[in-house]
């Protein structure tokens, strides 16, 4: 029951923000964001080299917004002064044995969350259908996660990076991958009136890139040795715990629609 009510009191705040137009979209990164980067934070400890917070928050913020709030400011100014600035200060602050690991993991941190951001946010701008785009890559990664849960655990029988996640199976991730396939193919051509050859090609890929995001924060709570990301959501875990599959899809998407002009 908590973690039914959990879900819906998230669904609804999201919902909500989406629906106030585009600041309440910010606020959503905002908080979402802001959220995964503390849990990346505590999982960066317990993997042994601890993320700088004067590093990784500024800069996955910035990571978040640099395609739409910031986008006049030079990304690759940017790199250069968290490069310059990062490693320079590693060599006069305590602890400068580890001062390159860690570094590289506030750097690893902000990418992995502020980038995947960054993309929803250009995708959700775009003129015409950029609301509708990022609606459908949501829906078919969780109707994935769904359908890779449901086959896994009812006749799931080979092991799917077993290292990894061990409860992860061949079928579930098959079953995962046709799941957003059906989704972009029926949504997309639907409603858009996609050529269902790119419906196709686009559920793949959010599918593949869903697996491959859970698979990457698994690998994470592996190495930290933990069983969820956080306790912030009750029943649920953590807010990585429930975004790590939403990250990679919105970059390959959106890649995708810009480069064969079908936004």
């Amino acid at each position: 029951m908590v973690r039914i009510l959990s879900a819906f009191v998230i669904l609804g705040l999201v919902i909500g923000l989406v629906l106030a137009g585009i600041y309440g979209v910010y606020a959503l990164v905002l908080m979402l964001g802001g959220f995964a980067l503390y849990e990346y934070h505590g999982l960066s400890d317990k993997m042994g080299s601890r993320a700088p917070a004067w590093l990784l928050y500024p800069l996955g913020a910035f990571f978040a917004f640099s395609g739409t709030v910031l986008k006049e400011v030079d990304v690759t100014l940017v790199l250069a002064l968290a490069l310059v600035g990062g490693l320079g200060a590693f060599l006069f602050l305590p602890g400068r044995r580890q001062g390159l690991s860690r570094w590289a993991m506030g750097l690893a941190g902000a990418l992995y969350i502020g980038m995947p951001f960054n993309f929803y946010l250009l995708l959700y701008t775009s003129k015409p259908n950029g609301l509708v785009w990022t609606l459908f890559t949501i829906f078919a990664v969780v109707v994935s996660d769904a359908a890779a849960l449901l086959v896994g655990s009812r006749i799931g029988r080979h092991p799917f990076f077993a290292n990894i996640s061990p409860k992860k199976t061949l079928e579930g991730a098959i079953a995962g991958v046709l799941g957003a396939v059906i989704v972009m193919t029926i949504g997309v051509s639907a409603v858009l009136g996609i050529s269902p050859l790119h419906a196709i090609v686009l559920g793949f890929l959010v599918g593949a890139s869903a697996l491959v995001g859970d698979l990457v924060e698994s690998q994470m709570k592996r190495l930290a040795d933990v069983k969820d990301s956080s306790h912030l959501i009750p029943g649920h875990g953590g807010v990585l715990d429930r975004i790590d599959s939403i990250l990679f899809p919105p970059i390959l998407v959106y890649f995708y629609v810009t480069v064969f002009h079908i936004l």
